[in-house]
């Protein structure tokens, strides 16, 4: 008799895998699941909460000064209970995944761990969103400071801003370590589906697909950020702090936990990366706009850049960027000025 699909045994690569997942669980208890960073023109060097499986930390009593001025809830560790069970249930999946690779070896508890996996991640993001709400919301009637109408939630992922503070959620270790298992579990799956259907290649051509499958999923999940499009007149310069009016001289620095700082001229991001506001370790990249529409974004190091005091950039960088050659020396026929290199403009600002 045929044998029944559900009730397939485990390849081995399959319950290694799990095995690597159980492993990766038990270090999420140890580092931080999450962050959420405050940036404010009195803390250039921002502040940042850090939520562990058992504790909130970071800047912690620095923000609770903070909140207490617009009536928003201190906020302790013994106050959320999600810091009881949380670590209990990393472990429970540690284990089962565990038990998954060296006992039950079947293919039907690899569904059932990936399912349960996958609901406590959407269950968890949900939690996490009421939180955030309530946080943002319940305020004290009573607070020194109060704005009809404004709401205090930080964004369940991303950037916010909140009165002048910008805030940005993003995973932190722990986290990215969930989505790896969560990858993994993922991965586990199509190999046995692979193998289900009597894919008749060798092993290493059948684990080749699901392996980029894999690096597919990361290079999704991991949310990778680009820049974003500038908003003349809601944006504000990180550097000079005005309202960004003429999006033709915009520029952005993107850290490399995906924070983005976006500015006005040239010269302010310039500036901002001389200033102690960031250090140059921290950069990935730095992108540049288009001085013709639609404003398209340039990487720094690829952009033709002209320097010329007709162009009267908003902060004096009087330096504009163009994607091509050509447009460039368009530019010049009408701009007076010269041709300058990204990486003179950096050795500059040294």
């Amino acid at each position: 008799m045929r044998k029944n699909a559900s009730s397939q045994k485990l390849t081995g690569l399959s319950r290694l895998i799990l095995f690597v997942c159980s492993i990766l669980l038990i270090i999420v208890l140890f580092v931080p699941l999450w962050q959420i960073q405050l940036a404010a023109p009195q803390y250039p060097e921002g502040l940042v909460l850090r939520m562990y499986p058992n504790k909130i930390a970071g800047d912690v009593e620095i923000i609770n000064g903070l909140n207490h001025y617009i009536g928003m809830k201190t906020l302790h560790t013994e106050d959320f209970v999600e810091f009881t069970v949380l670590p209990y249930i990393i472990i429970f999946f540690a284990v089962f995944s565990l038990a998954v690779a060296l006992l039950l070896k079947t293919k039907k508890w690899l569904i059932a761990l990936l399912v349960s996996f996958i609901l406590f991640g959407i269950v968890a993001m949900a939690d996490f969103w009421k939180w955030e709400y309530d946080y943002g919301h319940n305020l004290d009637p009573n607070a020194a400071i109060q704005v009809p109408g404004m709401a205090y939630q930080p964004p369940l992922i991303g950037y916010k801003k909140l009165l002048n503070f910008g805030a940005f959620s993003v995973p932190d270790v722990g986290g990215w370590l969930f989505v790896a298992s969560g990858s993994l579990m993922t991965l586990a799956l199509i190999l046995q589906i692979s193998k289900g259907r009597k894919m008749k290649l060798s092993s290493a051509k059948t684990q080749a697909p699901a392996i980029a499958m894999l690096i597919g999923m990361f290079g999704l999940s991991s949310c990778e950020t680009g820049p974003q499009p500038i908003r003349p007149g809601i944006d504000a310069c990180s550097f000079c702090k005005m309202t960004i009016a003429d999006n033709r001289f915009g520029a952005e620095i993107i850290t490399q936990k995906g924070k983005i700082f976006k500015f006005d001229d040239i010269h302010c991001l310039l500036a901002f990366r001389k200033s102690d506001a960031i250090n140059s370790n921290d950069i990935k990249e730095m992108y540049l706009t288009d001085f013709n529409e639609p404003h398209d974004f340039v990487e720094a190091p690829k952009a033709f850049l002209l320097k010329s005091a007709d162009l009267r950039s908003p902060m004096g960088g009087n330096i504009a960027c163009f994607t091509e050659e050509a447009r460039l020396n368009e530019a010049a026929e009408k701009f007076t000025g010269e041709k300058i290199a990204w990486e003179v403009l950096l050795n500059a600002d040294q």
